[in-house]
């Protein structure tokens, strides 16, 4: 039990969130949490399309990924970098790790 308690809850979410990232379909729109888009503002924004272009690039469409975002392979690399060193450093793997 107080394994489950070291757990970290953001390695789950970055896990989880890429799971479901690479399940999506990549061509459909659906709800935004952008509050710009959610405002109307039909313009550029930063942040928007990184999702859709890290589900192309699971898809392996990397010219519809980089046309959703330019940011989405860095990102998607970005992700994995923090999911490794979530892992890494989390004492709960070292002592699974160990015990086996």
């Amino acid at each position: 039990m107080k394994n489950i308690k070291n757990f970290p809850i953001e390695l789950a979410f970055w896990v989880i969130g890429l799971v479901l990232l690479a399940t999506a379909n990549g061509h459909e729109h659906h709800f935004t949490l952008c509050p710009l888009a959610n405002l109307g503002y039909e313009g550029w924004c930063p942040g928007c399309g990184i999702g859709r272009s890290i589900s192309h690039i699971f898809h392996g469409e990397f010219t519809e990924s980089f046309s959703e975002h330019w940011f989405g392979f860095p990102a998607l690399l970005i992700i994995l970098y923090r999911i490794y060193t979530l892992i890494k450093n989390n004492k709960t793997f070292k002592i699974l790790t160990t015990n086996t």
